[in-house]
């Protein structure tokens, strides 16, 4: 016979998870992530493992260890019942934009053209070649794999674009060797708003690569509707 104490909860059913509280998952993700509480691998794997959670249960698991402060994502939405069309500290904080699944990884323009542009998944580490061609790679309407995304850049007799909307950090370290690597200035023809500070707590593209007797122009520019 056994004598142990019943299981309070064993005949309560599992809650299915909601869309609403896997993206309030992934927004503590980010959070965690940007306050150094955990890795980008760590991050990469938690925000995917978010966005495939079927359970509540699931999602607690998540951000449990995350700070002992922090209630589980359902909870939070239950209690606060927030305004899930609006974004949190900042109208421009790209909450829903890293989603953990895979993405584009490579664009590569050989005597031709690529262009990468409108909706579409940027991959982690996403490879930008052109030879005696050009790579257009605009970011406005992006979404990102991780929180993180390298962009490797190479131009050879060629041209590489690259747009960056105003919502995401941008960090360059590229080289030009009889060529250009540069962040672009001044106004933008097509969308002459100011830009504006990346918001705290959003994602950071990163451009690094070569220039060789070619360019790779990187312009920061307002994200479209804002």
């Amino acid at each position: 016979m056994d004598h142990g104490n019943p299981d309070p909860d064993r005949n309560v059913p599992a809650v299915r998870a909601s869309d609403a509280e896997r993206h309030e998952t992934a927004r503590i993700l980010q959070e965690a992530f940007s306050e150094g509480r955990l890795t980008v691998a760590e991050f990469d794997e938690r925000t995917s493992q978010a966005y495939q959670a079927r359970f509540q249960t699931e999602l607690a698991q998540l951000t449990v260890d995350i700070s002992p402060a922090r209630r589980s994502p359902a909870r939070r939405i239950t209690e606060s019942k927030p305004d899930l069309s609006a974004e949190s500290h900042d109208d421009r904080t790209p909450t829903h934009r890293v989603t953990g699944s895979p993405g584009t990884r490579a664009s590569i323009a050989v005597m031709g053209g690529c262009e990468r542009s409108g909706v579409w998944t940027i991959g982690s580490d996403h490879t930008a070649v052109a030879v005696m061609g050009g790579v257009e790679i605009d970011l406005r309407e992006a979404s990102l794999q991780s929180g993180e995304i390298t962009i490797w850049a190479f131009a050879v007799w060629g041209g590489i674009a690259i747009l960056v909307p105003d919502d995401l950090h941008l960090v360059m370290d590229g080289f030009g060797l009889m060529g250009g690597f540069a962040e672009g200035s001044g106004p933008w023809k097509q969308d002459p708003r100011p830009v504006r500070q990346a918001p705290p707590g959003a994602p950071t593209v990163r451009v690094t690569g070569l220039a060789l007797m070619g360019g790779v122009e990187v312009r920061r520019v307002p994200r479209p509707g804002h």
